[in-house]
């Protein structure tokens, strides 16, 4: 399982899982939605409390993986596969250009 806090602007927005299944969920944290009920990420993924689910990876993360050139550059410098959508969202979005970040979350075991 990976995982991702997602930042809009200077704050923790939800987290973005994609599980050992290979399913894609992301949920808004409880404050984001009591704080800014009307700052989605996305249009397309309006802010609420129930989760979103799907099998592939959102459109709106896929969204923000670079293309052409870019992802040729980005996955042969990190060795990621350009079919890993998320390990390349994880690798190449963390200063994305917008309101947007992505922050892998990093288990405790995967320190050791």
């Amino acid at each position: 399982m990976r995982q991702a806090a997602i930042y809009y602007k200077e704050d923790i927005a939800g987290i973005l899982t994609e599980t050992d299944e290979g399913e894609y969920h992301f949920e808004y944290t409880p404050e984001y939605v009591t704080q800014h009920p009307k700052e989605p990420i996305s249009v397309t993924m309006p802010v609420q409390t129930k989760r979103y689910t799907d099998k592939r990876l959102f459109p709106f993360f896929e969204g923000l993986i670079p293309e052409g050139w870019l992802l040729d550059i980005a996955s042969k410098s990190w060795k990621i596969n350009p079919n890993d959508r998320m390990g390349l969202l994880l690798a190449c979005c963390k200063n994305c250009i917008g309101a947007v970040s992505v922050l892998p979350i990093v288990k405790e075991e995967e320190n050791e």
